[in-house]
C-alpha cells in the first residue's frame, strides 16, 4: 500500500514554515498532496490561484507533491485522493492541543486515516502566516519568512 499524506491549510501565503515541514515529510511518504482548504471562517489575502501557482512553481521538480484546492471535511478530500495519513506541522504546545483535537474528530469519522504529527524546527517557530501577513499589509519586509517566488509575487505587488 502506498504511503499517501494530505497537508492540508490555508497556505496564506505559504512560508518557509511550510516549507520545512514538508521537505522533512517527503521521506515518510511515497506521495504528498498539499491541500489548499477553503475555509468559510477566514478571508484570505491571496487568491487560491495565486496560492496554488506558487505551491506549484516551489515544488515544480518533485514528482511526490501535488497541490489541490478542497471544499469541505479534509477527511472527506483525504477519500477522494486515497490518503490514508494526514500531515500536521506543530510550533508550540497549544497548537498541539488543537490539532490533536482535530486529530480525533477526523479518526472518529474514519479510522482508517492517521494524523501525523512533525514539529517545526525552532527557528520557524515565529513564522505563522497570520504574522507574515501582518508584516505585508503593514508594509514590512517579510521575504525572511517567505519561499523566493511568493517574495517575486510580492515585488511586483
Amino acid at each position: 500500500m502506498q504511503r499517501i499524506a494530505l497537508f492540508p491549510g490555508t497556505f496564506d501565503p505559504i512560508t518557509i514554515g511550510h516549507l520545512d515541514i514538508i521537505n522533512r515529510s517527503l521521506n515518510l511518504f511515497d506521495r504528498l498532496y498539499i491541500g489548499i482548504g477553503r475555509n468559510v471562517n477566514k478571508t484570505a489575502m491571496f487568491s487560491e490561484e495565486q496560492r496554488l501557482k506558487w505551491i506549484n512553481e516551489i515544488f515544480r521538480d518533485s514528482d511526490k507533491v501535488t497541490a489541490l484546492v478542497y471544499e469541505g471535511l479534509t477527511i472527506e478530500c483525504c477519500k477522494k485522493i486515497n490518503a490514508n495519513f494526514i500531515l500536521r506541522g506543530i510550533r508550540y504546545v497549544n497548537d498541539f492541543e488543537y490539532e490533536k483535537a482535530i486529530a480525533d474528530m477526523n479518526r472518529s469519522l474514519d479510522n482508517n486515516i492517521e494524523t501525523i504529527f512533525l514539529t517545526c524546527l525552532p527557528q520557524y517557530t515565529s513564522v505563522a502566516s497570520t504574522l507574515v501577513r501582518d508584516v505585508i499589509r503593514n508594509g514590512g519586509d517579510a521575504s525572511p519568512f517567505l519561499p523566493e517566488p511568493v517574495v517575486d509575487t510580492l515585488k511586483l505587488m
